[in-house]
């Protein structure tokens, strides 16, 4: 799974052009989709108004509620200093967890605010154009 947090919506919802192309191949693919934490969908729309609209409109955009479970983990993360309560969520949702053992990718322009071991890319990296 792909996640995209706060500055990869905003950055899609603007027309970026490798982040449209990976929406377009996500929507045709059975087994690829987009993941957005509800906590980066709220700072991308509060960032740039429409942004929440455009990426719930997208059909391979799946978004990560914040169950309580999350909730209380995420405000751990934000107190602990982990990073802000987007970053923490976006973080939350690449962990692993009893069903899947592997960390998820998070798609951002802000590799610097995400704690060292987590898998990111960066959303101009070229390898995304394919």
């Amino acid at each position: 799974m792909i996640i995209l947090d706060t500055s990869a919506v905003t950055a899609l919802a603007a027309g970026h052009r490798a982040l449209v192309r990976l929406a377009d191949n996500a929507a045709a693919s059975p087994f690829r989709h987009l993941s957005v934490p509800a906590l980066c969908l709220l700072s991308a729309e509060v960032e740039s108004q429409g942004a929440g609209t455009f990426a719930l409109a997208l059909p391979a955009v799946e978004i990560e509620p914040l169950d309580s479970a999350a909730a209380v983990t995420v405000a751990a993360m934000v107190r602990d200093g982990i990073g802000a309560q987007d970053i923490s969520h976006a973080l939350y949702c690449a962990l692993p967890t009893g069903s899947r053992g592997t960390m998820h990718m998070i798609l951002t322009d802000q590799e610097h605010h995400y704690p060292p071991g987590t898998i990111t890319v960066h959303i101009d990296d070229p390898r995304l154009l394919g």
